[in-house]
């Protein structure tokens, strides 16, 4: 397929520097493909395929346990997901799932690990995204071990209206069953996490959560650049 179909991603940090020949060298044998919600991508325990670039939509990473299941993280457009299994050859520790429509480029991993091996410029980048992924992965893990489910779900709250630049009033990105599991709860704890969180200012009404007083949760959550993005 001609790069010029994957414009969108040519700009993207994993691919930023490298020669056009690395980049025409990733794109032979790629392709783009529009995936319905809720269909699974990659399944857990599987071997790397493919290096997929989230184009639109986003992508729900979950895990699977003795018949539990957890959210990891949301993948959003544009990014790539999961490059440690694609470079290491091993079978991933997370599935994907599409939570919307979605627009996915695929790479296949033998391509991507050819051109890691080749190009300098792209190995960095390679590097780098997996040490962005490292400290998120520590972020996480202090996030739930630090902090009680009435912080995390106030700071999850502050990053959301801070990303949603909607003001006082915004719409959660998760169903709340899902946030519950991205943020270590069960249903039942979450739906007491904002009730208890009323006295902060927070109301919820179905999916939409309106701060009266910003200023006032954020004394309470206490965001700190060692655990937040």
């Amino acid at each position: 397929m001609p790069t010029a179909k994957f414009s969108e991603i040519r700009d993207i940090e994993l691919f930023e520097g490298i020669s056009e020949e690395s980049f025409v060298a990733l794109m032979k044998a790629a392709y783009i493909q529009n995936f319905p919600p809720n269909v699974e991508i990659i399944t857990e325990g599987e071997t790397s395929d493919f290096l997929h670039v989230v184009l639109t939509g986003s992508v729900e990473l979950f895990a699977n346990w003795s018949n539990n299941e957890t959210t990891m993280a949301t993948v959003w457009p544009v990014s790539s997901f999961i490059i440690a299994a694609t470079i290491r050859s091993e079978p991933y520790l997370m599935s994907a799932r599409t939570q919307e429509k979605s627009r996915i480029v695929m790479v296949p991993s033998a391509d991507v690990k050819d051109v890691f091996e080749k190009d300098a410029e792209f190995a960095k980048n390679v590097v780098t995204e997996l040490a962005s992924c490292y400290r998120a992965s520590i972020k996480n893990a202090k996030n739930l071990k630090l902090r009680t489910s009435k912080e995390r779900l106030a700071n999850y709250l502050l990053k959301t209206q801070k990303k949603s630049g909607a003001g006082q009033s915004f719409p959660l990105k998760y169903e709340k069953r899902r946030l519950a599991s991205y943020l270590g709860m069960t249903p039942e704890n979450l739906s007491r996490a904002f009730s208890a969180l009323r006295e902060h200012g927070v109301n919820v009404d179905g999916q939409i959560v309106h701060m009266e007083n910003p200023g006032k949760l954020i004394e309470f959550a206490k965001p700190t650049h060692l655990i937040d993005e």
